[in-house]
């Protein structure tokens, strides 16, 4: 399990494609970092350049701690998010869980649940992970639908822990397992 990560597949489903993430798609991906409704709702407080995004993109493929996709749209060929899998304790079989959305257009389309199941399914069923977790703010209600409706479920709050715009957000840990039902809908 430690070299979970070394030969990062290519994950198809209906609508999208995910991809291993490099600098190919370095534009839209730097938008995305752009995003100020991106930003808000997964508490990114940093900046970041166009030439920091590229050479963290060139540097995905020699990272084989963590698994990072590029999300596609198959009808267009449109970079729609990112997806990652990272902090893998193989111990203990568990993986953290990050994704992001290329902006409002692609909101509410169902591209996040989407590749969320993708990815779900690669960790539980390919690798043969027992716990994926994650962190979402509580000011986010359609991101944690969505983690809900691929089964996650909430486990904790962290009080307090976001301070975007003068106001404070909880922020709420949720964890899925192998031998929870995972929903195909």
């Amino acid at each position: 399990m430690v070299t979970a990560f070394r030969d990062q597949p290519t994950l198809v489903g209906e609508r999208v494609r995910l991809e291993p993430l490099g600098p190919t798609v370095l534009q839209a991906y730097w938008e995305m970092l752009q995003d100020p409704e991106g930003r808000r709702l997964t508490g990114t407080h940093a900046e970041f350049t166009l030439e920091q995004t590229e050479a963290w993109l060139r540097s995905r493929a020699d990272q084989h701690d963590r698994a990072d996709w590029a999300a596609v749209e198959l009808a267009t060929g449109t970079f729609v998010g990112e997806v990652v899998l990272s902090d893998l304790d193989p111990d203990n079989g568990s993986v953290g869980f990050r994704i992001s959305l290329a902006g409002p257009a692609v909101f509410g389309r169902g591209f996040g649940t989407e590749m969320t199941r993708l990815v779900l399914d690669h960790a539980f069923d390919t690798i043969g992970l027992h716990r994926v977790e994650l962190e979402v703010y509580a000011h986010n209600p359609r991101a944690r639908r969505v983690y809900e409706k691929c089964g996650f479920v909430l486990e904790g709050r962290r009080r307090d822990a976001l301070l975007w715009d003068g106001v404070r957000h909880d922020a709420l840990l949720m964890g899925a397992l192998r031998t929870d039902r995972r929903s195909t809908q």
